[in-house]
């Protein structure tokens, strides 16, 4: 899975956060790094010893809203100075938004936020912890940080606040910070978003068995079906990267069985399908997956396997709706996401992919950022800038093959064709992992391993 695709689901007590341990945890944090997780009674210690996919931007779920969205509709409007339920409607909104790709849902749950904000402005750790969900969803993260640690102030005991501030550090590239904020969160709660998150901390650091190890502790702990078909599609992206593609064909199987409407589902069993050379059920998978939620990962994923068939048509339609979304994204003065700068980079104007890069980076130093940065200067001609991009991208140990074809790419451009093998290796061990790119990483393989 990319390193940039997760989908979180908030809710009304917002996302489900770090958890707090006391000042040990700097020893902690240090040995999570190294591998293993040990479990006590209402802790969880990340020791040495033990084993996800870069995903999008928040990278656990979110706690489900406590009803649907028009139950907390009523119960604003029968007690409109209620603090937690504009809270809860406004924590409903920012997942709707998320599960919808529906960007004026942001605005409706903004207003509600600032409702329950305007009835109790101090301590208010659930409308302060959804702020700052919301603003992570919009991929603002500064603002992500500055909310969750208000939350974390006023609720030091709230696991979802620490849920928040870990995403958010994440998303800067405080990848230490993030660790603490995950163990806080697993401290005081060790559910299924805590362990999610220490999966993901693990899987960027390419300690994929540790992550394994850690998802399937989430999927076990999961409440709530959509918990476990988010915890399911990221074990079918840790298949996929360890270059078993039939499991995780099976696994989304059978996951699709009792949710079988969960885009991401959809999204994770085509991706098996191309690995497996499928391509015909993975087009369609794509477009189920759209049909719910037309995503900017999925519509690129789609309109390149398209453009691989050689459907340029059928690509070009994904391109347009690509574009579309990124006009209105530009409108509402929004940073852009991975997606489409990489879009901009391989299909529009690779100059105007740097410039997008080069603002979402200044707000956003992530991993996937400085990937995406890297190829967009490689696609414009600038490989000796991309490569210090490039390194940055992996410098963290995560095992993205799409990281390590990009930094292929450039080191081949650099006349460097040893480091250009090892890193072509290395993305080749996950087969089809991307329409275009698989087959372009092999072609470059093999002209250097026949070029004398």
């Amino acid at each position: 899975m990319h390193p940039d695709h997760t989908a979180p689901t908030p809710t009304p007590t917002p996302p489900p956060a770090p958890s707090r341990g006391g000042r040990r945890l700097r020893n902690i944090v240090i040995t999570m790094a190294l591998g293993a997780t040990m479990f006590a009674v209402g802790a969880v210690m990340l020791t040495p010893g033990g084993n996800t996919a870069p995903r999008p931007a928040g990278h656990g779920r979110y706690e489900a809203p406590r009803g649907s969205i028009e139950a907390l509709q009523a119960r604003v409007a029968r007690l409109p100075k209620d603090p937690g339920g504009w809270a809860a409607l406004g924590m409903a909104y920012v997942q709707q938004a998320r599960s919808t790709a529906d960007p004026a849902t942001y605005d409706r749950a903004e207003k509600a936020l600032r409702t329950s904000l305007s009835v109790q402005g101090e301590g208010n750790t659930d409308a302060e912890t959804a702020m700052g969900a919301l603003a992570a969803a919009r991929h603002d993260f500064p603002t992500a940080l500055r909310w969750a640690r208000k939350a974390t102030t006023s609720g030091p005991y709230s696991s979802s606040a620490y849920g928040v501030l870990a995403d958010a550090h994440t998303q800067l590239g405080h990848y230490d910070e993030a660790d603490e904020a995950v163990q806080k969160m697993a401290d005081l709660r060790p559910d299924a978003a805590s362990l999610a998150r220490a999966s993901y901390a693990f899987e960027l650091k390419g300690n994929t068995p540790r992550a394994r190890a850690l998802m399937q502790r989430s999927l076990a702990a999961a409440a709530t079906p959509a918990d476990k078909a988010f915890a399911h599609s990221v074990l079918a992206g840790l298949d996929l990267q360890d270059a078993n593609p039939r499991e995780a064909l099976a696994r989304t199987q059978t996951a699709l069985r009792t949710a079988p409407t969960d885009s991401a589902l959809l999204e994770s069993r085509a991706r098996a399908y191309l690995a497996l050379g499928d391509t015909t059920k993975a087009v369609a998978d794509y477009k189920a997956a759209i049909a719910i939620a037309p995503l900017p990962h999925y519509l690129l994923g789609l309109g390149e396997l398209e453009q691989a068939l050689g459907h340029r048509e059928r690509a070009a339609e994904n391109y347009d709706l690509l574009r579309a979304q990124d006009r209105i994204r530009e409108a509402a003065g929004d940073p852009a996401d991975t997606d489409a700068i990489l879009f901009e980079a391989d299909h529009g104007n690779p100059r105007r992919a740097v410039a997008l890069a080069q603002e979402t980076l200044r707000n956003r130093p992530f991993v996937a950022v400085h990937d995406a940065y890297a190829w967009a200067l490689h696609r414009a001609g600038r490989d000796t800038e991309a490569l210090v991009q490039a390194d940055k991208a992996l410098a963290q140990g995560t095992r993205s093959a799409l990281f390590h074809y990009h930094r292929a790419a450039i080191h081949h451009a650099l006349g460097g064709p040893e480091a250009a093998r090892r890193d072509l290796t290395e993305a080749l061990r996950e087969p089809g992992f991307h329409p275009l790119h698989a087959d372009a990483a092999r072609d470059l393989l093999q002209r250097i391993d026949t070029t004398p």
